[in-house]
């Protein structure tokens, strides 16, 4: 067993919908860490999870006609499927309803009430259920008044309606600790990062004076309950917050892995969540006399061009698409790649199959796809013996691959892992110089030359086993599968890898295949842009209603009532050229304009002049989105049977825009 040790967690979210690449890239970025450590050496622990309590979830279940575990329980099912389906290696996955942490989160809210650290008084204030947090009435972005003036609601700044709450409730001391997390924060300039996040906590909210905080409620049950006053269930931000140590078994074993692993090394979370994760969990750290985490990393979110993704902007990205589409490794390497460190990231779907196919596809994709050509044609297959210097190039090789890795573990333990990615790309780039370099087609022409050909051949070899290796902990797959084509095995550490440390007669692949094929940009474009606009992928995530109305979600009427269907005559329709799914309609939908709309049901209508003349079924009020270059004005209805599908026909004596419901 290693003498060292690394523990990363991620934050535990909240179920309280499907999570989109925004929260599988925190996992995924917190999974290449951790790998990356057990490839050097490192006893690691990585914890994630879940934070399954509170009136939120209280609420849903009891819309859903289900006790609240019941509830959790199909979210967290759910959740670790995306985990495993992400390949995310933890060592726990923690909820807040195991009853190892409930236990530890009564004990230690006894043991702060003891100590004074926690006490009873009263709150009243503008609470926000969605938010689970109490607001000013400055606060607010927009206050709701009655005929006299006097302020009766409001809206809290994430967009949340907000309530007047009056309770008893306990309070922690966060004034008392306020210039002690001042003085640490100075004290440890590498505690929060990326630059500028840390000034950001002390300017808005610890210089201004920490007011205390409530950390129980008396209006619902749905939590762990105060053991000395069972009224009162603890809130939130001690539940939650607790999750780090009670997962390492802190309060519960004297010889657990608390004692080997804490303080944790990092805390990876998003820029949104960091004032409960600077403030008051160290404060909570202070009071039980615990060492603080030794660093906080709080990224950036992926948004879109229109802003932050939001199911009712029809522009969330859900990874299990991208996964079943693309790859796993397709995805990991993107989220990574694009996310710049200290600021947000925009996804396009141009974006993300531009690096599949010029970065994954032609770079290294075809660097692997020449090597096994040649050593199959030059060498029958089998690999040269690595000898150095050989030809002209192989030294300046040698060299970069040496300063590729030291620049690789500099910024990995920086944890700037777009740099480390790109240190491997400009290496992968460099080898690709080397084949123009060396030219194995001009040697393999001259038996002189057999031992110049040899060494490139065995250079290529060495460079995409590094090459592999380094991407291992980003791309477990690739990295095999490189390895595999060359004949090599897995490497099981990037402690003392050595360039060129081939097994000479190593025997490639007789025909390697493309990791990663190249894609048909527009028509990708046009799937993902279908999939964040209305396609399966969008459909609200509820895993507590799986039993409900044949596996769908129920909705409110004030939800169908919002969409608008109309009758549309079919005036004109034809194939969208370069593609072989969309067919275009021009329709009369009685507004008196001509409305575009493009359909993936070319393959049910062989013929389309067959629906000229048909009055049909449309959504009129889906927000336009562009398909293959042409823009499309709503959505056909249709009705799919058997293995069959067929667009939905009224009378002819309906008359166009009519409305149905």
């Amino acid at each position: 067993m290693s003498d060292k040790t690394f523990y990363i967690s991620t934050p535990i979210y909240y179920p309280s919908g499907r999570l989109h690449i925004g929260s599988a890239y925190t996992t995924i970025a917190s999974d290449v860490l951790a790998r990356y450590k057990r490839l050097m050496g490192f006893d690691v622990f990585f914890v994630t999870g879940l934070d399954e309590h509170g009136q939120k979830i209280q609420d849903k279940a009891a819309d859903a006609g289900l006790e609240p575990q019941a509830y959790v329980d199909g979210m967290a099912k759910d959740v670790q499927e995306l985990w495993s389906l992400l390949n995310i290696s933890y060592d726990r996955f923690i909820r807040t309803t195991d009853a190892d942490h409930e236990a530890v989160v009564a004990q230690i809210f006894e043991k702060l009430l003891a100590q004074d650290d926690i006490y009873l008084g009263e709150y009243s204030g503008w609470y926000s259920v969605s938010d689970e947090e109490f607001f000013t009435e400055t606060q607010l972005i927009e206050v709701f008044r009655d005929e006299e003036g006097t302020v009766i609601g409001g809206i809290a700044p994430s967009g949340h309606e907000v309530e007047w709450v009056s309770e008893e409730s306990y309070f922690l001391r966060l004034s008392k600790y306020s210039q002690w997390l001042a003085d640490y924060f100075k004290e440890h300039p590498e505690f929060i990062s990326p630059d500028g996040r840390m000034n950001e906590m002390l300017r808005n909210f610890i210089e201004p004076g920490l007011e205390d905080l409530a950390v129980s409620r008396t209006s619902f049950t749905w939590g762990v309950p105060v053991p000395s006053n069972s009224k009162h269930v603890i809130y939130v931000w001690i539940d939650a917050l607790a999750n780090y140590i009670t997962a390492l078994g802190y309060g519960q074993d004297a010889d657990s892995n608390f004692a080997k692993f804490w303080p944790g090394d990092i805390h990876m979370l998003g820029k949104d969540i960091l004032r409960f994760h600077s403030i008051y969990w160290p404060i909570i750290l202070k009071m039980l006399d615990l060492p603080l985490p030794k660093r906080l990393i709080a990224h950036g979110w992926f948004v879109m061009q229109d802003g932050k993704m939001s199911k009712s902007k029809g522009n969330v990205v859900y990874p299990e698409m991208l996964v079943e589409r693309y790859g796993l490794d397709a995805l990991r390497y993107y989220l990574v790649r694009s996310l710049p460190v200290g600021s947000d990231g925009t996804f396009t779907p141009e974006d993300y199959l531009g690096r599949i196919n010029y970065e994954l596809a032609n770079d290294l994709g075809n660097l692997l796809n020449r090597t096994v050509a040649m050593v199959n044609k030059y060498f029958d297959g089998q690999v040269p013996a690595f000898v150095s210097g050989v030809t002209a190039f192989d030294g300046d090789l040698e060299v970069k691959a040496q300063e590729t890795i030291q620049e690789f573990h500099k910024q990995m333990e920086a944890v700037n892992l777009p740099r480390a990615l790109e240190t491997v790309w400009k290496f992968i780039m460099r080898t690709n110089k080397y084949i123009d370099e060396t030219q194995p087609w001009v040697l393999a022409k001259e038996e002189g030359d057999r031992e110049q050909l040899a060494s490139a051949m065995s250079h290529l070899v060495a460079s995409l086993q590094w090459i592999a290796g380094l991407l291992q902990p980003f791309m477990m797959e690739t990295s095999r599968s490189i390895l595999n084509q060359l004949g090599l095995a897995e490497i099981s550490s990037l402690e003392g890898l050595a360039f060129g440390n081939i097994p000479a007669g190593a025997q490639v692949l007789a025909k390697g295949q493309p990791i990663f094929p190249r894609l048909d940009m527009e028509e990708e474009i046009a799937y993902i842009q279908s999939q964040m606009a209305g396609g399966q992928q969008e459909e609200a995530w509820d895993p507590a209603n799986v039993d409900l109305l044949l596996n769908k979600k129920a909705i409110k009427f004030e939800d169908f009532d919002k969409v608008e269907i109309r009758v549309a005559e079919v005036k004109d329709v034809w194939r969208v050229e370069g593609s072989d799914k969309l067919l275009a309609f021009r329709l009369d939908a009685g507004d008196g304009q001509d409305r575009q709309i493009l359909s993936g049901i070319a393959a049910y209508y062989p013929d389309p002049q067959v629906l000229l003349g048909k009055k049909l079924q449309i959504v009129a009020n889906l927000k336009p989105r562009k398909m293959m270059g042409l823009v499309s004005q709503g959505m056909i209805l249709s009705a799919e049977f058997e293995d069959r599908l067929a667009v939905m026909i009224v009378d002819d004596a309906i008359p166009n825009g009519s409305i149905l419901g």
